[in-house]
């Protein structure tokens, strides 16, 4: 058996933009009113569909109903499409890697319009 130092290989992780709709579903902790909402998450994965799996996941045992997972790719595809990412944003792109995580990035609840009489 070798003494030698086990060298730790490289991260495949990546981080995911994506865009995810949720519905109602008991207690998850949406605005009393919202008919539902949409989430911007960071996700990590070695591709896409591993970030979107884990994410839903997630959100399933956060008592949330995802409906819908739109995938932006990662930084460097966002950038090279002309993106415009603040640092805030790098920020918690580079967080979600580090912790290989999903982190809600922002939370846009949707209201049901007023109804016609």
């Amino acid at each position: 058996m070798s003494d030698a130092p086990k060298v730790k290989k490289p991260s495949r992780q990546q981080i995911f933009t994506l865009l995810v709709e949720v519905g109602r579903k008991d207690g998850d902790g949406l605005p009393k009113a919202a008919t539902g909402a949409a989430l911007m998450i960071y996700a990590s994965g070695v591709d896409e569909a591993e970030a979107v799996r884990e994410t839903v996941a997630i959100l399933k045992q956060a008592d949330m109903n995802p409906l819908d997972v739109s995938g932006y790719g990662t930084l460097d595809e966002r950038l090279a499409e002309g993106h415009d990412i603040a640092d805030d944003e790098k920020e918690l792109m580079a967080r979600a890697l580090a912790e290989n995580s999903v982190i809600v990035a922002q939370m846009t609840p949707f209201f049901e319009d007023e109804k016609p009489d």
